[in-house]
């Protein structure tokens, strides 16, 4: 009986775990640089990278997440909404709370180009009165609150709060890969109070356990992905490391220090880290950085990136970040981003005034090396090194 229940549980467990594929598509970085806007966009707007974990320092009072945040994603996954379904393409972003997506409602130039959801070709859409704007550091994100089925690997999340956007922030949207954003970070951080995806579909017991987990390949188009309930071991080598989240707001944590050669290069002290899917980048204090890209040889390119040159990589040491005591290096092929013969560092300084203390964001250059297990229950971060 003790072992038929056990098969049961083994079952069930199994049955209630969902992988949601990622594609890796050009950024909107790549696409700008294609379509000639990049110059344009970096000259009448601000890089505010940082701006997106400190609502407090955005023009306005509200959410803040800055385009920019997302110029270097190339990872994206498929959801739908609505019944009968309809399909679209989102970051699934740790650093942000909300699910949003246009709608027929809006008319700004981004939205043209994208999928809208049309809410009176959805039989299960419940519609409110309240809004929603999350602000950018080009524009904002404004729109209606609604309620419908979104659908997310094998899950049907009915009830679900999102946004369906009326404008959206600057034409430079247009040229993005992705329609909208699901955010997977805590409640406390959403906007207008909207319960996030994972919260909803946790709470319905559509999930046996309480986390989610990713995993990003370095292949070219496909391999990655996001898994809701479960952990798959086959994705990383050795044993998984847990570290607290000492905010449970983003996915925050300590980290104990930061060196090169075996010698401190930032962080010596300690500071806090942002494990963020919603950043490309690693993401630090202005001066640390500016150390960091002095060290490995980076200099200003002419698109606003630190440029290295190709055939130094191989000389280049590890960046090794330790964690609750636990070593993480980042190999220079993974922290020098190369594309179309050209090299640029993987780090990038922060400019705005709360963000000069030691606040660093882990995004996917660290992710892509690191299986991370999002662990709601237990308020930890899982890591390990990928298979």
């Amino acid at each position: 009986m003790k072992w038929l229940l056990l098969l049961t549980l083994i079952a069930l467990s199994e049955c209630t775990t969902y992988k949601v594929p990622l594609i890796k598509k050009k950024s909107l970085r790549q696409n700008l640089i294609e379509h000639g806007k990049l110059k344009d966009f970096l000259k009448n707007h601000q890089y505010n990278i940082g701006s997106k974990y400190f609502p407090s320092e955005a023009t306005t009072s509200m959410s803040d997440q800055p385009l920019q945040n997302f110029m270097d994603l190339e990872y994206f996954g498929t959801i739908s909404i609505g019944t009968p379904p309809q399909d679209f393409t989102v970051i699934f972003d740790t650093g942000s709370s909300n699910l949003w997506v246009p709608s027929v409602y809006c008319t700004s130039s981004a939205c043209t180009n994208h999928k809208r959801f049309n809410p009176q070709k959805s039989s299960t859409f419940k519609g409110t009165s309240k809004t929603v704007s999350i602000a950018y550091g080009t524009g904002s994100m404004t729109g209606i609150l609604g309620y419908d089925t979104v659908k997310v690997a094998g899950i049907s999340d009915t009830n679900q709060i999102f946004g369906l956007s009326e404008t959206e922030p600057g034409s430079f949207l247009y040229y993005a890969p992705f329609d909208g954003i699901l955010g997977l970070a805590y409640p406390s951080i959403s906007s207008s109070g909207a319960t996030p995806v994972f919260d909803n579909i946790w709470n319905q017991g559509l999930v046996s356990q309480d986390l989610f987990s990713v995993y990003l390949s370095n292949d070219d188009e496909s391999g990655s992905v996001v898994q809701f309930g479960g952990i798959d071991s086959s994705y990383y080598t050795g044993t998984l490391n847990w570290v607290p989240v000492t905010f449970e707001g983003y996915w925050q944590i300590t980290v104990d220090s930061i060196t090169m050669y075996g010698e401190p290069i930032a962080c010596s002290n300690g500071c806090q880290a942002i494990v963020d899917t919603g950043t490309s980048l690693l993401v630090g204090p202005t001066n640390a950085v500016a150390n960091i890209q002095s060290y490995i040889g980076a200099s200003e390119g002419p698109y606003g990136g630190m440029v290295i040159s190709c055939s130094s990589i191989e000389n280049l040491p590890d960046i090794v970040f330790t964690i609750n005591g636990v070593q993480y290096p980042v190999p220079p092929t993974a922290y020098v981003l190369q594309s179309e013969g050209s090299c640029t560092s993987g780090f990038q300084g922060s400019n705005i005034p709360t963000f000069t203390g030691d606040l660093w964001i882990l995004g996917d250059i660290f992710i892509r090396q690191y299986y991370t297990v999002f662990d709601r229950a237990n308020n930890q971060v899982g890591l390990a090194p990928v298979a």
